[in-house]
């Protein structure tokens, strides 16, 4: 008989630190504190690979035989300031097919379209066309030094590319990642 009074007051403790814990978390809303380097929060707040990736346009499949990902060589952007900072006249002419944003110039992992993308144009590569077919160029915000990815940017580039990958059939050792 003597351990209900104790069970009673564990009880009363965890209902407490239940009710206590649940306030905390309803007043902070969608403020999060700070996670570090990854916020699940953040992360749900991005539009899905797939809808970013597979719009209403008709994908060539033949038309892709890697995919390369590269730093942009800059601290902060976004579709619009990469073509800026490389002194492009329009966005149209920026060579490569997606950017990845680091919360400077567009939300931290934020995946946009280039327009050669949406035409289905290839991107001059390093690894030049093979057979008629070229790599999906990705292009991180980073300078790759002293402005490493984030945590969310490595994140969303690795479900971009898995999504590519199996879309399009491509192999993993046609995969180039600069931070492997």
């Amino acid at each position: 008989m003597t351990g209900h009074p104790r069970v009673a007051k564990v009880l009363a403790a965890l209902l407490l630190s239940m009710t206590v814990g649940a306030v905390v978390l309803m007043a902070l809303g969608n403020n999060p504190p700070s996670a570090g380097p990854f916020c699940l929060s953040s992360y749900y707040r991005l539009d899905p690979i797939e809808k970013t990736v597979f719009t209403s346009l008709v994908q060539q499949p033949a038309n892709w035989n890697g995919i390369e990902i590269f730093y942009s060589g800059t601290h902060a952007g976004n579709v619009e300031q990469l073509a800026s900072l490389a002194g492009l006249a329009d966005s149209q002419d920026l060579n490569c097919h997606f950017v990845i944003c680091n919360g400077l110039g567009g939300n931290d992992g934020l995946v946009q379209t280039t327009d050669r993308w949406n035409r289905q144009y290839a991107a001059a590569s390093s690894w030049g066309a093979r057979n008629g077919r070229q790599p999906i160029r990705i292009c991180v915000v980073s300078d790759g030094k002293s402005a490493h990815p984030t945590e969310l940017q490595i994140k969303r580039t690795e479900a971009l590319v898995d999504v590519l990958s199996r879309k399009f059939d491509i192999r993993t050792s046609a995969i180039r990642f600069p931070w492997n």
